[in-house]
């Protein structure tokens, strides 16, 4: 069994493990959960869990922040599935996994995928803890996950992404957001790859290419879900101001200690929406 084989029979064999897990459930959302919002997972209904290590080729997980569980049940009473934490590409070159974890999940059924993560903010109006609707990607990871052999069962070999980060789904996010009061800005996403955070040479460059947060995942995960069918949105938590924006000292851990700050605000909106999407 070669690399693209094994790779197809890996998600088969997940999607059916998750179907399974669901009992009659059929959730059409699916979220991914990035660095220190995994709070969400403890407002699932009735939930289901099983460890990433139970279903082939999906990631192994190695940074704090992220759980490695994928949690089956409903939020605010619309079944979903839960995907709690990725593995990013500063962590391995091997994009299969997370092409597993997003395939496996559009097998199962889902529709719509959710991507949500920290970042670093270079607009001072968009301030630490607040969220960002993603209304575009900038990738500057230097990788495309669709790189390699393409197997059409899954999508096409060349994928438009002129409409990657879904209008209609965002609009329906910013009226869950308006019910709630919640601050939500809107704004382009641009992806390093790290692990190492941007210099401010590096977050002057983003500025001027017209971004407006800048993080180290969320731009895979929404060509893996494009090149498969799946309708994607997208909201980045603020953990900090880009290097050289302000006096703060940036590291995983005050990442962490402020996405729990914006947790409060980025569960609500989630709980809000999904009966929208």
């Amino acid at each position: 069994m070669n690399e693209v084989q094994l790779h197809a029979e890996n998600v088969r064999q997940s999607a059916a493990k998750i179907t399974a897990a669901l009992g009659g459930l059929k959730p059409k959302i699916a979220i991914i959960l990035g660095s220190g919002l995994g709070g969400l997972a403890a407002k699932i209904e009735n939930p289901v869990t099983l460890a990433y290590g139970e279903l082939p080729g999906f990631p192994v997980l190695t940074v704090a922040g992220h759980a490695g569980q994928v949690i089956l049940g409903r939020l605010n009473g619309v079944p979903v599935i839960v995907l709690n934490g990725r593995k990013h590409f500063y962590e391995t070159s091997d994009a299969y996994p997370l092409k597993t974890m997003i395939r496996a999940v559009q097998a199962a059924g889902a529709e719509v995928l959710f991507l949500s993560n920290a970042a670093g903010s270079l607009r001072a109006p968009i301030k630490v803890s607040e969220l960002m609707l993603i209304t575009d990607h900038i990738n500057f990871l230097g990788l495309n996950p669709l790189v390699g052999p393409n197997d059409e069962a899954f999508g096409p070999r060349f994928v438009p992404v002129t409409d990657a980060w879904d209008a209609d789904l965002r609009a329906k996010i910013k009226a869950a957001a308006k019910q709630h009061n919640i601050i939500l800005h809107e704004g382009v996403y641009m992806a390093f790859r790290g692990p190492s955070f941007e210099t401010p040479a590096e977050i002057r460059m983003a500025q001027l290419w017209g971004a407006d947060a800048v993080g180290m995942s969320s731009v895979p995960d929404c060509l893996i879900a494009r090149h498969c069918g799946l309708r994607v949105a997208g909201v980045s938590c603020i953990t900090n101001m880009g290097a050289g924006l302000s006096d703060e000292k940036i590291s995983h851990a005050h990442t962490l200690e402020n996405a729990a700050r914006g947790a409060g605000a980025f569960e609500r909106l989630v709980a809000t929406a999904v009966p929208l999407l």
